[in-house]
């Protein structure tokens, strides 16, 4: 509260380390642009004024050549970001009231999972019948006679030109008067590396395998007591089960009283 008027900046943890995309990582170009869009963006949302904002400005600049970001590629991609706003004035100088303007308008923009909310919104209240998320899924994954997508996975080196090459190949070989293919289209897009993350993190399945899973059998298993050392062991198998699926509990039972006795009395077993 700066007399009367709420400021806010982009706060930094002092002891945590600014970390973005090195440029030389193995990663799509777009992801880098992607990177510079997302940090000026969030930029002009948070900072109230002109004076945070370029300094701000400064810090994402300092974080991208510290990350190998050719200076060239920042300063056009900073050009291009004022220039789809409409605000390059912001760029040149610091006028307060030109870049309110521009943080109002951008506060106010819905983000991207707010438009994909609105529209949801929208079609069912268009469409009150709409089928469910997974059905809308499967008819997008239906074969689309109209284009072919082929999807590699990027490396900077060796396959960098590879979809360039591949499209001028399709317009050689595939295109021509009366060709069966000539109103395919050819769409070829890039998967990025797997992080470390996905590699060793185990997640669990999604909830679309998860949601059929038929939980009414699963009971709660009352411990043993092994206080005292003659202890006999109770029944704890539920005696309320249904009827169809008692000779299967009995059996489950019977097994883990085996392997309990295994563990507290080993000499009752022969050895191997």
């Amino acid at each position: 509260n700066n007399q009367g008027q709420l400021k806010t900046t982009v706060f930094h943890k002092p002891a945590a380390e600014p970390y973005i995309v090195p440029f030389l990582s193995d990663h799509p170009h777009y992801i880098h642009r992607n990177t510079i869009k997302r940090a000026l963006f969030r930029a002009v949302r948070l900072c109230s004024n002109v004076e945070d904002f370029d300094k701000e400005r400064l810090n994402i600049e300092l974080t991208l050549l510290l990350n190998s970001y050719p200076p060239q590629f920042i300063s056009y991609h900073f050009k291009k970001f004022f220039q789809q706003n409409n605000n390059m004035s912001v760029m040149e100088r610091l006028d307060n009231g030109l870049y309110e303007e521009l943080h109002r308008e951008l506060i106010l923009r819905p983000t991207r999972r707010e438009r994909e909310k609105q529209q949801q919104q929208k079609d069912m209240i268009s469409n009150p019948n709409q089928l469910s998320s997974i059905q809308t899924e499967q008819q997008r994954e239906c074969w689309n006679k109209k284009e072919i997508r082929v999807h590699f996975t990027f490396e900077s080196c060796p396959m960098l030109d590879s979809k360039y090459q591949l499209s001028r190949l399709w317009q050689k070989y595939s295109i021509y008067p009366g060709s069966p293919m000539k109103n395919v289209t050819l769409q070829i897009s890039t998967t990025t590396n797997k992080s470390l993350s996905q590699l060793l993190i185990k997640k669990k399945p999604p909830r679309s395998m998860l949601i059929n899973v038929d939980s009414t059998n699963t009971k709660l298993i009352k411990k043993p007591n092994y206080t005292s050392n003659n202890s006999s062991y109770h029944s704890y198998c539920s005696p309320c089960l249904e009827d169809k699926n008692r000779v299967h509990s009995i059996e489950n039972c019977l097994l883990i009283l085996l392997i309990k006795k295994a563990c507290v009395f080993p000499d009752s077993f022969p050895h191997a």
